[in-house]
């Protein structure tokens, strides 16, 4: 029996947002893997069984979906935003590397989505129009001694910062001690992107200077843009637009 396993990405929210090729995917699925909320995205039908699981499982989900696929089924593990960007496609190659080795010779592709740095950016401009970093700020899978070197490197360098994952109840402390850092390491007021459930009907953009950040302005649905040095505000009626020029000088 041949199966097939698909990693997809559903974007940040709306249907609209889903690509074409992974709408495709879904419709020729036989089983569904992934995170709760996510797998709650995916409409039922006839002959797809949907296979919810809670968070921080990721690698029995990726063995779960990795044993389905070997013994035939076509097998959709979703994603949120883009499935390579902190996400589920990492986790299932960790599975496979570590695991039997028939599931590398299984039919394995990615499909990508629109993650929320994309999302966030596109609402707010173009602030990432130069060099810019991606940076999660949870601890869950690496020290936070790291997070913090990342973002006094990240600062250093004037790069875009995009923040997955800033602050949730389990770790609320992290953001204040990010926004300690930067302020220290920055020290000026350049525009920080608080975009909050992009593209759903909760979507709520801020624009707020550097100086003026606090931890309460972000949750788990933020994404977190800070500019660089040379990134520039258009100022108008209403959502001001937000960019950096796509040269830097010295």
């Amino acid at each position: 029996m041949t199966g097939s396993l698909i990693i997809a990405g559903l974007g940040p929210g709306s249907g609209v947002m889903v690509t074409p090729e992974v709408s495709d995917a879904l419709a020729q699925a036989s089983d569904v893997v992934g995170y709760i909320p996510y797998v709650t995205r995916v409409a039922e039908r006839p002959g797809l069984t949907l296979h919810p699981s809670d968070n921080r499982v990721e690698i029995d989900r990726s063995r779960h979906a990795l044993d389905m696929a070997s013994h035939g089924r076509n097998v959709v593990v979703v994603s949120s935003g883009d499935p390579g960007v902190f996400a589920m496609a990492s986790a299932v190659f960790e599975a496979v590397e570590a695991g039997p080795p028939e599931w590398r010779d299984l039919d394995i592709r990615v499909l990508p989505g629109i993650t929320a740095m994309l999302a966030a950016s596109a609402r707010a401009g173009a602030p990432l129009g130069h060099d810019f970093c991606a940076i999660n700020l949870s601890d869950n899978l690496k020290p936070w001694s790291v997070i913090e070197k990342r973002l006094r490197l990240a600062a250093e360098a004037d790069f875009v910062m995009a923040f997955y994952n800033p602050r949730s109840r389990s770790r609320p402390d992290g953001f204040a001690r990010t926004l300690d850092i930067l302020k220290d390491a920055c020290g000026d007021a350049r525009p920080v992107i608080f975009a909050r459930a992009v593209s759903t009907s909760e979507e709520e953009i801020r624009i707020v200077p550097l100086t003026e950040c606090t931890p309460e302005m972000a949750d788990m649905r933020t994404m977190v843009l800070v500019g660089s040095s040379t990134t520039r505000i258009i100022e108008r009626d209403g959502l001001p637009i937000v960019y950096t020029p796509r040269s830097a000088k010295p």
